[in-house]
């Protein structure tokens, strides 16, 4: 009795599974995460932290502050504006293990940012950067990813989560990305946890310090993006 001839792979099959894991595809579900915590973070609101305070049954412990880091890392990768995280930080487990949980909340969300962005965007988006500042930003990233991400995290002029996804688009590598990130957002990061922890005294010169160094970086950071753009216009 003759064996039966085994039959070929399915042609539509095949097409189905490369439709499915084409850049595009991967692009639309990396949209459709980040449209998804968007909408979580403005229906649960996770900055009321700010006022409603940390739950009692996890206010003290070092217990505490590691779950306020990991919760910081979700909520940073979901858009929620870093400066109230650290403010509530400070608030919560004062200037030094506010510091601690913020800082390290800070590199677990740009990790998961780029992540996200590298597996799911990078391969459909690197074939779109045609524009000359496009290309500029790519080649700064490519080539000089730690010290150009050290300066982007110093002078906070650019937005948390686009540097994360712009990283993750280039061909910078994790450990410069996570290394800048992590030292890049000391400074500004102890002003706004020290800001927090002080906030019921804002007349003491801690406060004051942190306030005004809030303010100076972002000045600083504003001057820096108007040069840069006219920098770049004139070339």
């Amino acid at each position: 009795m003759l064996d039966p001839v085994p039959r070929p792979a399915s042609g539509l099959a095949i097409r189905c599974s490369r439709a499915l894991f084409s850049p595009w595809s991967r692009l639309s579900l990396l949209v459709m995460v980040l449209a998804s915590a968007a909408v979580m973070v403005v229906l649960y609101e996770p900055q009321r932290l700010l006022s409603a305070g940390w739950p009692p049954q996890l206010s003290g412990g070092a217990a505490a502050v590691v779950l306020f880091g990991v919760g910081y890392g979700v909520c940073t990768a979901a858009f929620v504006p870093r400066p109230l995280l650290n403010l509530a930080a400070g608030a919560l487990f004062g200037s030094q293990a506010g510091l601690v949980s913020a800082i390290a909340g800070t590199v677990l969300g740009a990790g998961i940012a780029f992540t996200l962005g590298r597996v799911l965007g990078q391969d459909a988006l690197r074939p779109l950067l045609r524009g000359r500042w496009l290309k500029a930003a790519d080649g700064q990233l490519s080539r000089h990813g730690f010290r150009s991400m050290l300066a982007i995290r110093l002078f906070p002029g650019v937005p948390f989560a686009a540097a994360n996804y712009c990283a993750a688009v280039s061909r910078m590598g994790y450990v410069p990305f996570l290394l800048a990130t992590g030292l890049g957002s000391i400074p500004n990061t102890a002003a706004y946890v020290v800001a927090g922890s002080r906030a019921g005294s804002p007349t003491s010169p801690a406060f004051l310090i942190a306030m005004g160094f809030i303010v100076v970086t972002g000045l600083a950071a504003a001057v820096v993006a108007w040069r840069k753009r006219h920098h770049m216009r004139d070339r």
